[in-house]
């Protein structure tokens, strides 16, 4: 977000780099919550969770850190695009007509690409917005 732009954009009331630390704080809670309700033993279980974190440190980053924020907002919907890809593998469950057969699993995968799907379209429309007040002025 430039200086020179003087209204961000917001999806929902929230700018994005507070959609991304709620999408960090959703992947992390969610990493944990899955590992315990789960009775876990396998290090997969928290794959949210790591991929939680680095968003979660980078939005707050960009946040504290206004110059470096462009930098830390790109790697973040890098995070983003990787939480969709890792919740994509539900596609090769259902193909294979094996969906929720390791039920927690597969919730997790869905949980990981639902919500990074839409953390990645608002992190787009962002972009978008940000170009398009740019060209204007």
């Amino acid at each position: 977000m430039s200086e020179s732009i003087s209204q961000p954009y917001k999806f929902m009331g929230f700018n994005a780099i507070d959609s991304s630390i709620i999408f960090g704080i959703f992947l992390v809670v969610w990493g944990l919550g899955v590992t315990h309700l789960s009775d876990s033993n396998s290090i997969t279980s928290m794959i949210p969770t790591f991929l939680g974190l680095p968003v979660l440190v980078l939005s707050f980053l960009s946040k504290i850190l206004p110059s470096r924020q462009k930098l830390f907002m790109h790697m973040v919907v890098l995070f983003g695009l990787l939480s969709v890809v890792g919740g994509a593998d539900l596609f090769r469950s259902i193909i294979a007509g094996h969906v929720f057969d390791n039920f927690w699993a597969d919730l997790s995968k869905l949980a990981m690409f639902v919500p990074g799907c839409l953390y990645c379209y608002i992190c787009i429309q962002h972009f978008r917005y940000i170009k398009a007040m740019k060209n204007s002025s």
